[in-house]
């Protein structure tokens, strides 16, 4: 069985070996990124760590950040997004407290998210909010399986960030096709060998199966061109700016979300 304690090793041995082949780098940017890693990944660790409470605050927080920047992407006001963050809140809180009631509070969320541009007798673009609100529903909702997956979602999550690592330097390494005109600086032989890498994470964390293999190879690389077809349709190159040397939470979640949404449905 998967636990973070048991994960905990090798978490830290990857932040020890990023640590040096970053600094070797030399580059800013990427010292940046690191030091985001390392302040990150141990705070997380310990919030799975205590279980299914840990699991909810680490989904929660990480949940109401994500609608902040997805809303900024959207251009929705500020009654458009607390809204959106209660109602994410609350299908994660369910997921914890009551996950019988899970579909009922999506429900609820999405006549709460409907309920926001008709009361606001919005006609210019009330029909945007809307659908934009129940996307952001839909899509971040699915933060609440951190709560029933626990450490298996940990674990997933290492895989499919490894695997975007590879992806974005064999890709620029080996050029060839490109994977799509959402998204122009990926490739084809990146994406495999993301794929690839991905596959050995999960073996060495004991946690490969042939669900948690589809949720890696298929799933990371379609959440992160969801990302990016909706950074395109805003016409903006970061989903926010707050985390430092990324372009925002949901750059670094966006291959998880859809990952963690295949994983749902193929258990």
């Amino acid at each position: 069985m998967i636990t973070a304690a048991s994960l905990a090793p090798y978490l830290g041995g990857a932040l020890v070996m990023g640590g040096i082949a970053v600094a070797a780098s030399r580059r800013r940017e990427l010292m940046v990124r690191w030091c985001a890693w390392a302040a990150g990944v141990p705070l997380v660790t310990c919030a799975f760590w205590l279980g299914r409470p840990g699991a909810a605050a680490v989904a929660i927080a990480v949940g109401v950040i994500a609608v902040m920047e997805f809303g900024g992407l959207m251009r929705l006001g500020w009654a458009d997004r607390v809204v959106l963050a209660a109602a994410v809140t609350g299908v994660v809180t369910a997921a914890w407290l009551a996950p019988g009631q899970v579909l009922r509070v999506v429900a609820i969320g999405a006549l709460a998210v409907a309920a926001v541009p008709l009361l606001a007798g919005d006609a210019d673009h009330g029909l945007r909010r809307l659908c934009a609100g129940l996307l952001g529903l839909a899509w971040l909702s699915v933060l609440a399986a951190l709560v029933p997956l626990g450490a298996s979602a940990l674990a997933l999550f290492v895989a499919v960030s490894i695997a975007d690592i590879v992806a974005y330097f064999a890709g620029r390494g080996l050029g060839g096709p490109r994977l799509s005109p959402l998204s122009p600086a990926k490739r084809w032989s990146g994406t495999l060998s993301g794929s690839a890498a991905g596959l050995g994470v999960l073996a060495v964390l004991s946690a490969l199966s042939w669900p948690m293999a589809v949720a890696v190879t298929v799933g990371g690389p379609v959440g992160d061109l969801l990302e990016s077809m909706i950074k395109r349709g805003a016409r903006a190159k970061d989903a926010g700016r707050w985390l430092s040397g990324s372009g925002g939470l949901l750059d670094r979640v966006d291959s998880l979300l859809i990952a963690l949404a295949v994983l749902l449905v193929l258990r």
